[in-house]
C-alpha cells in the first residue's frame, strides 16, 4: 500500500484516524502499532514475522543494555549492544545482500552456486537503522530505555515513515512516544504538508518518471545528446520529487498523530557544491551515518589519512545501504571521492566562483551520479553515459527531441521551479500582501482553494493512473 493510492487515501487513512481519535489516549500507541502492522502486511504478510522478531530483539537488547549499565557493567552493556546490532545487521545482510555476495563469488570463482532469490522485505534498511539507533542511544545514555513493548513496537512500525523513511532516531521522539498532545493546529499543519507531498508525488514525480521511462526505453546508440540529457534531467527530478514527496507525506502524517519528525530534504538542487548537496539530501540518512559511523571512527579529529579513511568508509557503506549491486558501491565511492576532492582541494576554488557556476558544477556531477545510480546493469549505465556525450554519433537532437521537449516544456518548468524556494517565497509575499482588514479571511480561503485543488487534481490523476511507483521502496 502506498500513500498515493485511492485505497490509502479513502479507506486506510480515514479508518486509522477515526479509531485513533476515538480511543482513550493511553491506547493510541496500540492503535498505531496494530494499524501499522496491517499497513505493512498488506504488501508482505510473511515478512511481518521478520519485523516482529526484529522488534523483540531490539526491545530485549535495550533492556539488557540498561540493566548492565545499572549494574555498573560496561562490558555487559557493550556485549548486549553488540549482540542486538549483529542480529539486526545479519538479518539485513541475509535478505538484502545474500544473492549479491553469491553472484560476486560466482563471477570471481565460477563456482555456480544457486542464488537464493529471496524477496527483499520492504523498508528493511530503514527499520533496521531505526532499531539500531535505539539500542545505541540507550547505551550512550542519550535516551531512556523503553520498557513498554507496545510503545517501542509503535516506534519501529509507525506506518508514516516505515517503508521509505525518514529514518527516525529514537532519541528524537522518545518523549513524544511517552506523552504527546495532539492539537487542531498540528492536525491542520499535517494535512497541508501531506497534500503538498501528494501533489509533488502524483503531479510532478510521476510525470517526470514517465518521461524518463520513455527515453530510457530507447536504444542508446540512437539517442541524440539532448534527448539523453532530457532523460537524465527527468530522472533527476523524479527521484527528488518522489522521495521528498514521501518524506513530506510522512512528516504530515506524523503531525496528524501528534509526532514531529525531522526534515529530510532542504532544496538540495539549489546547492553550490557536493558537500552542500549532501547536507540537504536525505538528511536523516546522513545524520545516521555521521552519528553512528563517522564520529565513532574519529570523524575529522584524526590525522589526514584516517580522516580520508573515515569519509570513504561512510560513503562505501552509504552506497551499499542503497542496494545490493555494484552500481551502488561505485556510486558511493564516486561521492566519497568528490567530497574528498572538495575538502582538500576544490573547496577553496569553489568559494571564489560565482554562484551560478558553482550551481552548474554541483548539478552536473549530481546528475552523473544519478546515471550511476539508476542502472543496475553497469553495461546499460555506461552505454547511456556514452550517449550523454555523443559517443555514438547520434547528433545533438532530432525530431523526437523537439517533440518530447514541446510536450514536456511546462512540466520541466514546473519541476525546475518546484525544486527551488521560489514557490514558498511567492506564497509568503502573497500572504504579506493580504495583511490588513479582511486579509486573514482571504488568506484562509486562498489556502483552502489551493490545497483542495492539489488534492482533487491528484485524485483525478490517480483514478486512471497506471504509473505510480515509489522509488525508495526498493531500499
Amino acid at each position: 500500500m502506498v500513500f498515493s493510492s485511492l485505497l490509502f487515501l479513502f479507506r486506510f487513512l480515514p479508518a486509522v484516524l477515526a479509531v485513533y481519535y476515538i480511543v482513550p489516549r493511553g491506547l493510541r500507541n496500540l492503535v498505531l502499532l496494530l494499524f501499522s502492522l496491517v499497513f505493512y502486511a498488506w504488501g508482505e504478510p510473511v515478512y511481518i514475522l521478520l519485523m516482529i522478531f526484529t522488534i523483540l530483539v531490539s526491545y530485549a537488547g535495550g533492556i539488557a543494555v540498561d540493566f548492565m549499565k545499572r549494574r555498573g557493567s560496561p562490558r555487559g552493556a557493550r556485549a548486549a549492544l553488540v549482540i542486538s546490532s549483529v542480529v539486526s545487521l545479519s538479518l539485513l545482510g541475509f535478505f538484502k545482500y545474500a544473492d549479491f555476495v553469491i553472484g560476486t563469488v560466482n563471477s570471481v570463482t565460477g563456482a555456480g552456486i544457486d542464488l537464493l532469490k529471496i524477496a527483499l522485505p520492504i523498508g528493511i534498511s530503514f527499520y533496521t537503522f531505526q532499531t539500531m539507533s535505539y539500542t545505541i542511544d540507550v547505551y550512550r545514555g542519550e535516551a531512556e530505555v523503553q520498557k513498554n513493548l507496545i510503545s517501542f513496537g509503535a516506534y519501529v512500525t509507525m506506518f508514516p515513515q516505515l517503508i521509505a523513511g525518514p529514518i527516525v532516531q529514537y532519541k528524537t521522539i522518545d518523549a513524544q512516544l511517552r506523552g504527546r498532545r495532539e492539537t487542531a493546529e498540528e492536525f491542520a499543519l499535517g494535512v497541508h504538508r501531506f497534500v503538498l507531498g501528494l501533489g509533488k508525488k502524483v503531479l510532478l514525480a510521476n510525470n517526470a518518471g514517465a518521461l524518463w521511462e520513455t527515453i530510457r526505453a530507447m536504444t542508446c546508440a540512437e539517442i541524440p545528446v539532448l534527448t539523453a540529457w532530457m532523460g537524465l534531467v527527468a530522472y533527476t527530478f523524479q527521484i527528488y520529487f518522489d522521495f521528498s514527496a514521501y518524506s513530506d507525506m510522512a512528516i504530515g502524517l506524523g503531525h496528524m498523530f501528534g509526532f514531529r519528525f525531522l526534515e529530510n530534504f532542504d532544496y538540495p538542487y539549489t546547492s553550490g557544491s557536493i558537500t552542500e548537496f549532501w547536507r540537504r539530501w536525505h538528511i536523516s540518512l546522513g545524520t545516521w551515518f555521521r552519528e553512528y559511523v563517522y564520529i565513532p571512527l574519529g570523524g575529522n579529529r584524526v590525522n589526514v589519512w584516517r580522516h580520508v579513511r573515515n569519509i570513504l568508509a561512510v560513503w562505501l557503506l552509504t552506497g551499499i545501504w542503497h542496494g545490493a549491486n555494484w552500481n551502488f558501491v561505485i556510486w558511493g565511492v564516486y561521492y566519497g571521492i568528490l567530497l574528498l576532492l572538495e575538502k582538500f582541494f576544490l573547496g577553496r576554488y569553489l568559494e571564489r566562483m560565482p554562484a551560478f557556476f558553482r550551481h552548474v558544477y554541483c548539478l552536473f556531477f549530481v546528475m552523473l551520479g544519478w546515471n550511476l545510480f539508476v542502472f543496475d546493469d553497469m553495461g546499460q549505465g555506461l552505454a547511456f553515459l556514452r550517449a550523454l556525450f555523443g559517443g555514438y554519433g547520434g547528433g545533438l537532437f532530432n525530431r523526437e527531441t523537439i517533440y518530447l521537449l514541446y510536450n514536456n516544456a511546462v512540466l520541466l518548468i514546473l519541476l525546475i521551479l518546484g525544486s527551488t524556494q521560489l514557490p514558498r517565497k511567492a506564497g509568503r509575499r502573497i500572504c504579506a500582501a493580504l495583511q490588513g482588514d479582511g486579509g486573514a479571511d482571504l488568506q484562509i480561503i486562498l489556502r483552502l482553494v489551493f490545497y483542495a485543488g492539489i488534492f482533487l487534481l491528484s485524485v483525478a490523476w490517480l483514478v486512471d493512473a497506471t504509473f505510480n511507483p515509489f522509488l525508495y521502496f526498493r531500499f
